[in-house]
């Protein structure tokens, strides 16, 4: 493995509280809020190693800016999750993603709900709750500013599944966040719902009928409808009831002949209004989604707006090849035989005719774009390229023109960038920064920048006290 990457895998246990770091340069007088991300830290647990870097036990981090002074605050702790406890007292890290945890168990986990509390894909803010979320329905409450957790998460609703979409939508402009829950049956079902600011209580928006349901990581949202992206990467439940697997993943195949299908859902009446097959890919994140014709912020037509098109982003995959992909076992080989995401903008008519895509950016995941943009006709998308040896490189694609800018170093393998918008600027500026954590290889420590969001030039930086493990995702949110 090429040498400093490694640490990108490497157990993490320390843990700062409150830590004030040394910022070189100088943050806007406005970035007065607080950075959190999640994901995996620790790696090995009684001198055995997890097999698949989802598996890691997860930890939160902490970034608080102090609006005026040049001041970044940071906290990381591991989630004193069920899981956490049973494998410190164990020795054991099981029945994870794709770590096997033996028939018997797995079994257990499906039939009397008793699935992983390792929540080391996202975070939400629920109420005045932090919550911590993974790919089953188990959420864990974190006091946002110490990152203490508090207990497991319930939601005041009797909503259930046995899979949960990390990837909750927050939507500023309807005041509500939309997720997705599934659940294995005969037949087995999506529910889509939706969660009102301010409320512990999620409300059904539709159920959907899944003959083999699909390992759905994300979907699309626009102002009227979402759109459930089920590519060929699917499972028929009973598998999970066979010997002969070891893991969850184990129990999904590739059936490109499916193709990739997206369901268009009303969000108010639950109604399916279309649903149109498009060639395979495989797919993970959706950057964004809108509705044709219903114009840029400067007024420009961006499509027809009678004939009911839907424009949804994402990051495409050729097939599935890229899960296997992430095994530990396999990160050597990630340089020279890794799958790399492009961006894809598809259309998809809703009066009929064929969906269409092209690619405007080659080389790059974790997507994300400014909160008030999400639903909306956009310009701009920030990612993390494509890794190389010598490190990756933040991305910035302007989506309508195909243009785009980089950022990169030597040795530094940047993660998912965090675009904020200055709070005087309106759509579709730029005007802004980019929060992105980067493992410095060359200081074997980890690094927050403060990319300009315009130039992508670094405004400035903030050195960790440790090397941080390459996690998953996180939010910005200004109230805390």
């Amino acid at each position: 493995m090429q040498a400093g990457f490694e640490l990108g895998f490497s157990t993490l246990d320390d843990e700062v509280s409150d830590r004030s770091l040394a910022v070189e340069g100088t943050l806007p007088d406005w970035l007065d809020g607080a950075l959190v991300r999640n994901g995996p830290a620790v790696f090995e647990v009684g001198g055995d190693r997890v097999a698949h870097w989802f598996d890691g036990l997860a930890m939160v981090h902490r970034f608080s800016f102090e609006g005026s002074s040049d001041a970044v605050r940071y906290t990381n702790r591991a989630l004193r999750s069920e899981t956490y406890r049973r494998a410190m007292a164990t020795g054991e890290i099981s029945g994870q993603f794709a770590t096997g945890g033996g028939y018997l168990r797995r079994v257990r986990q499906l039939l009397f709900d008793d699935p992983t509390d390792n929540c080391n894909v996202h975070v939400a803010r629920v109420g005045d709750s932090l919550v911590a979320m993974t790919e089953v329905p188990r959420f864990l409450n974190c006091d946002p500013e110490t990152l203490e957790t508090l207990g497991e998460f319930a939601f005041a609703d009797a909503l259930t599944g046995h899979i949960n979409c990390a990837h909750v939508v927050p939507d500023p402009h309807r005041g509500e966040t939309v997720g997705l829950l599934t659940a294995f049956g005969r037949p087995s079902e999506y529910t889509l719902y939706r969660l009102p600011d301010g409320s512990r209580s999620r409300e059904r928006i539709a159920t959907l009928p899944a003959r083999d349901p699909a390992y759905v990581h994300s979907f699309a949202l626009t102002e009227r409808y979402v759109v459930l992206t089920e590519h060929p990467f699917v499972t028929n439940p009973a598998s999970f009831l066979l010997p002969g697997s070891e893991s969850f993943v184990d129990n999904y195949d590739w059936e490109p002949e499916r193709g990739t299908r997206f369901r268009v859902v009303d969000r108010d009446t639950g109604d399916v209004v279309a649903t149109r097959v498009a060639d395979p890919w495989f797919v993970f994140h959706h950057v964004n989604a809108f509705e044709a014709g219903s114009g840029d912020a400067a007024g420009e037509p961006t499509g027809d707006a009678d004939a009911g098109e839907l424009v949804v982003d994402l990051v495409a995959y050729p097939d599935a090849d890229v899960v296997d992909g992430l095994y530990l076992s396999a990160a050597e080989d990630w340089f020279e035989s890794g799958q790399d995401g492009q961006l894809r903008r598809f259309r998809i008519p809703l009066g009929g005719g064929r969906v269409t895509s092209e690619s405007r950016y080659e080389g790059l995941e974790l997507p994300r774009v400014a909160r008030g943009d999400r639903t909306k006709s956009y310009r701009y998308a920030y990612a993390q390229g494509a890794a190389e040896r010598d490190g990756n490189h933040v991305a910035k694609v302007d989506v309508q023109s195909g243009d785009s800018r980089r950022w990169e170093e030597s040795g530094l393998f940047v993660e998912e960038p965090v675009f904020v918008r200055a709070p005087d600027a309106e759509r579709p500026s730029d005007e802004g920064v980019v929060l992105v954590t980067a493992l410095n290889t060359n200081e074997e420590r980890t690094d927050l920048l403060v990319l300009d969001g315009e130039t992508l030039g670094e405004r400035a930086r903030a050195p960790l006290p440790h090397a941080v493990p390459f996690g998953f995702h996180g939010r910005y949110f200004s109230e805390w």
